[in-house]
């Protein structure tokens, strides 16, 4: 029964952390190919998505709805708050740096993002205090309880299916729609798309917002086990980075199955390494793995080979 129990444990764990770290990376993987902006602001997303959602959920568990209708609510409302965010942030920010930025552009953007991301963090602060913001439940139900029966928790397993129809549905979206196709060529020529009518701006605006949408998600689904606070950011983020570095940087793609990979490794140093390495058991096998594999293959795991950074 403790077999069962503990690889009930590493399954929810796994399946959690790298459904989430996907949808995380997914959006950054997204600003980085179509916009090559290493936007270090994407944990701020995160935040904002769980205190958006934190919010939102209070509201309307006050209204009397049924059950089901405030979790799905607070998601969605927080996944659209945070990408009007990021959409003005966008066309007030990095629209006016690409009028006057001719060069080292990489840096300028990674410079602004940097900017940003403490400019929300303290602003979350100012905002909403120091207080850690939580929920212990966000979806309820009598048919959940089987789940808590076998140990799995019913928010676990749920946030990893609304990442996974999240990240389905973004691939339906470049891959089926017609601005999801003017984005994908945006990406591979930008010269080449605006002089088939493509409006740059739009699209640009747009992938920001995608990204901030994804990531606004990942943190209002996660409420129940990571509360809001203003400094929530910065290890998503990290994690984040790690997932496209290994999988190769801007690969949508690539950017799922490495999610999966880390939330994979994390599980297994916290179920089985931790007592013999302590607490900072995932951060050494995650980053021991990136090493081992960038060793092999220096441009990640679906890497291309490129001839600078601003490729």
């Amino acid at each position: 029964m403790d077999v069962l129990r503990e690889v009930w444990d590493f399954l929810s764990t796994a399946i959690l952390r790298g459904g989430m770290y996907s949808l995380m990376a997914v959006g950054l993987a997204l600003v980085f190919g179509v916009m090559n902006i290493a936007n270090f602001a994407h944990g701020e997303f995160y935040m904002l998505g769980a205190f958006f959602g934190y919010f939102i959920l209070n509201a309307t568990n006050k209204l009397g709805l049924p059950i089901f209708i405030p979790p799905i609510l607070c998601i969605v409302g927080a996944g659209l708050g945070v990408a009007v965010v990021a959409g003005i942030i966008e066309r007030t920010s990095f629209r006016a740096l690409r009028k006057r930025s001719k060069g080292q552009w990489l840096m300028n953007t990674f410079l602004l993002t940097l900017g940003i991301s403490i400019i929300l963090q303290n602003g979350a602060r100012i905002i909403w205090g120091g207080k850690y913001r939580g929920v212990t439940r966000m979806w309820r139900g009598d048919f959940l309880n089987w789940f808590l029966k076998i140990g799995l928790p019913p928010d676990r397993l749920i946030g990893f299916l609304i990442a996974l129809i999240s990240i389905l549905g973004f691939v339906l979206f470049l891959n089926k729609t017609r601005t999801g196709r003017a984005i994908r060529a945006v990406s591979q020529d930008e010269v080449g798309a605006s002089l088939v009518g493509i409006n740059l701006g739009f699209i640009h605006t747009l992938v920001f917002s995608l990204s901030g949408l994804l990531a606004g998600i990942a943190g209002a689904s996660l409420l129940s086990v990571t509360p809001a606070f203003a400094f929530m950011g910065t290890m998503p983020l990290y994690k984040s980075w790690f997932v496209l570095i290994l999988v190769g940087m801007g690969s949508i793609g690539g950017s799922i199955v490495g999610g999966l990979i880390l939330g994979v490794l994390e599980a297994f140093a916290t179920t089985y390494l931790s007592q013999y390495l302590g607490s900072g058991s995932q951060e050494f096998i995650c980053l021991t793995v990136i090493i081992a594999i960038l060793l092999i293959k220096p441009n990640g795991i679906f890497g291309k080979a490129v001839k600078s950074a601003s490729e």
